[in-house]
Order: structure tokens, then C-alpha cells, then sequence
């Protein structure tokens, strides 16, 4: 099909406001990551030496520390997320009652605009050592200045954003399953849960990837969150990044950081795309 010389025109543009805004700024701190840090200087010079330098000094064991909390905890409160959005999605899917429904859906949103800072801080305020959290602890023998405890808040913290964002991915796709084929399968013998196991879950697997894979990429990419519960003992990739712009001036050291996030991230994305797709390829297709 031949564009028109104005979708030609509006294509052109997006590409030239995508590049600038994105690829131009990502490719600079790509060039960044190889320059040499002059300890005493602010950032990278234009002129500075090129070294593989900085990327060398990523392999120290201490730095595997960050990437594994982040992708670890991101994945537990990604799934579990859209574990707990699932119930919530398909009760609104399912509704006839439009306000019911309305209602919901305003809710859902209003969570997604609420601002992080809140969130925050009612986590802390509430499980914190001042919460009633500092009571209930010590009875699931868990302390609450410990890591695991640290973790947990953390893991609450990202599910008020996985939560809400997932319900409302999967809100469509419960939507777009013929509720007729749940009522087959139970005519045929299925129980209720087995029925949704065998039919729902199979035919919600783009939703539920979709749902996963968003929740992922906002985990992952947390800043406020473990930098404030995370109380200096968990500290996620974006942290470490923010550390060597702003606190230390290592630009590129930072750049390095966040070129080899970027890469790691994309290969998480794709791997679990692909183990998706050769599980359930049928469904999806």
C-alpha cells in the first residue's frame, strides 16, 4: 500500500521526535560507557580516553548483588501481581452491572494517578517499625528490620502499581472468552476451577503475558520505591545508576550500568516471550 505524501509527512515526523527524544540520548550514553572517568572531573569529557574500563568493573560480585534483587523481587511482585489481578479482572469482565463496573474501573485508575510518594510512605508508615506490622511480626517469627522483611515491604510497595495495571489489561481479554465455553466444559463434567484452568487461563495468554511483562518493566525500573524501603540495605539497578550520576559523578560508569540494564532487560523479555510461546503457542496462536 502507497503512503499519501501527508502520512509520509506524519511518519517522517515521529520518527525524527522518536529519534531525538530516544534513540539520540540512548546512543550518547552508549558512547558514554566507554570513556574514562578523570576522578576530580564532573561527567565524561568529549576528548576523554576510550576503555572497556567500566564495563570490566561490572564484573565484580558486588554489583551482581543489585541486578539480583532487582529482577528477583521485580519477578515475585510482577507474578504476583497478576496473580492477584486476575480474580479481580474477571469479577469486573463478568459483571452486568454497569456502575458496579464503572465504579471498579474508576478505582483501578485512580490507584494508577495516585502519587508514589504516597504509596510509599502508607507502606512505611503502616509496616514500618511504627505500623502495626511491629507487632504482628514477631508472630511469624520475622523480625522487622530484617532483609526479608525489607524485601516484603518492597514487594508491597510495587504491587500498588502491578496490581491496578494488570486488572486493567486483563479486564479485555476476560472479556473477548466466550463465557458459553466455561459452561461446556462444566456440562461435560469439569469442575468450576478446572474449567477455568483448561479453558480460561489457555485462551487469557497474550492478556496475561501482556500483564506480566508491563508489571515487569515498572518493577524493574523502580526508583522511589527501594530507595525509600529499601532503608540502604536493598538497592535496585536504578539506585546504582542514580548513585554514580548525581552522588558521584561517574557518568560513565553510570552509562555503563544502564546500557548493560537495558541489555539484560531485553533478554529477560524476549527469553520469557519465547518460553511463553513454545508452552502455550498453541492458545496464542
Amino acid at each position: 500500500m502507497k503512503l499519501t505524501r501527508g502520512a509520509a509527512l506524519l511518519v517522517c515526523l515521529v520518527v525524527a521526535v522518536y529519534s531525538t527524544l530516544l534513540l539520540y540520548p540512548l546512543l550518547g550514553v552508549f558512547v558514554n560507557s566507554f570513556r574514562e572517568f578523570i576522578p576530580g572531573r564532573v561527567g565524561a569529557e568529549a576528548n576523554a580516553p576510550f576503555t572497556i574500563a567500566n564495563y570490566a568493573d561490572l564484573l565484580h560480585a558486588s554489583y551482581a548483588s543489585y541486578f539480583w534483587d532487582t529482577f528477583g523481587i521485580g519477578f515475585i511482585a510482577s507474578f504476583l501481581g497478576v496473580f492477584l489481578a486476575f480474580p479481580i479482572a474477571h469479577f469486573v469482565a463478568r459483571r452486568r452491572s454497569d456502575w458496579l463496573r464503572k465504579l471498579i474501573f474508576g478505582f483501578l485508575i485512580t490507584l494508577m494517578f495516585l502519587s508514589g510518594l504516597v504509596r510509599v510512605y502508607s507502606i512505611e508508615l503502616s509496616f514500618g517499625p511504627v505500623g502495626f506490622a511491629r507487632d504482628i511480626a514477631p508472630l511469624f517469627g520475622v523480625q522487622v528490620g530484617s532483609r526479608f522483611y525489607i524485601e516484603f515491604m518492597i514487594v508491597l510497595g510495587l504491587l500498588h502499581y502491578a496490581v491496578p495495571m494488570s486488572a486493567l489489561v486483563l479486564i479485555g481479554t476476560i472479556q473477548n472468552v466466550n463465557p458459553r465455553l466455561i459452561e461446556a466444559a462444566q456440562a461435560l463434567g469439569a469442575a468450576r476451577w478446572k474449567a477455568h484452568l483448561a479453558v480460561t487461563l489457555p485462551l487469557c495468554t497474550r492478556g496475561l503475558l501482556s500483564a506480566f511483562l508491563i508489571s515487569f518493566t515498572l518493577s524493574i525500573s523502580a526508583f522511589v520505591i527501594p530507595m525509600i524501603l529499601g532503608r540502604g540495605r536493598v538497592m535496585f539497578v536504578s539506585n546504582l545508576i542514580y548513585n554514580r550520576f548525581y552522588e558521584t559523578a561517574n557518568f560513565p560508569s553510570g552509562s555503563a550500568v544502564a546500557v548493560i540494564m537495558l541489555i539484560i532487560s531485553l533478554l529477560v523479555v524476549y527469553a520469557v516471550s519465547r518460553v511463553t510461546n513454545s508452552r502455550w503457542g498453541g492458545a496464542l496462536r
